[in-house]
């Protein structure tokens, strides 16, 4: 969902609800600017081209693109320029919501262990939606039933052809054999939950987690 903020203007005092407008990137996943909530919003009195426009990083891919700032024409004919948060501010906790979230969450997540070049991944996964990364293959299962075993080790088998490591994303947990299976194989297994950072569900997820400083 778009975010929105309350904005009042400050030439009539109108008060305004903002939905903050989403873009289409590259890879497909829709981009928003993250808007600050802390700043007033700017009257625009002349224009000035490369003031237009602002960068926003796709949180599923990191690719960073170009899009108009964000603006509200008010009825008073006031034009309003809304603030946007400072880019280190855009990364924030995703709450879930779809299987979009799911997979921007994740990916939100990879970048923060290390990950700068994520992207969809060529093969397609039984079950959920794959990522990758250089030498890592991820899968996002955004389902109400827990990972099965098969799910894990399919994920395993895509790795081994590509010789990377690789890391699951559930949005339900795990089969109990399945954990047992990503243990002995060394498979990273997190847990997404409802908002906040994925969470750790094995002690290969806990030693990535612990080796980022």
């Amino acid at each position: 969902m778009p975010e929105s903020v309350p904005v009042r203007c400050p030439a009539c005092r109108r008060e305004h609800v903002y939905a903050a407008p989403s873009y289409p990137c590259a890879c497909g996943a829709p981009v928003s600017p993250a808007l600050d909530r802390l700043t007033a919003p700017t009257v625009i009195t002349h224009r000035v081209w490369d003031e237009e426009w602002i960068v926003v990083r796709c949180a599923a891919c990191g690719r960073g693109n170009q899009w108009p700032r964000p603006e509200l024409g008010c009825p008073c004919g006031t034009a309003l320029r809304i603030p946007v948060a400072a880019p280190g501010a855009q990364r924030r906790p995703v709450a879930l919501r779809t299987a979009l979230d799911a997979v921007t969450a994740a990916a939100l997540h990879l970048h923060r262990l290390g990950h700068r070049d994520i992207r969809r991944a060529d093969q397609r996964p039984p079950s959920g939606i794959g990522l990758a990364a250089r030498g890592l293959v991820a899968q996002v299962d955004p389902s109400v039933r827990p990972a099965t075993l098969r799910d894990v080790e399919c994920l395993w088998l895509t790795a081994m052809t590509e010789s990377a490591d690789c890391v699951y994303f559930s949005l339900a947990g795990y089969a109990e054999d399945a954990r047992a299976r990503a243990d002995a194989l060394g498979i990273a297994l997190f847990v997404l939950g409802p908002s906040g950072p994925p969470s750790p569900a094995n002690g290969a997820a806990d030693a990535l987690d612990t080796g980022v400083s």
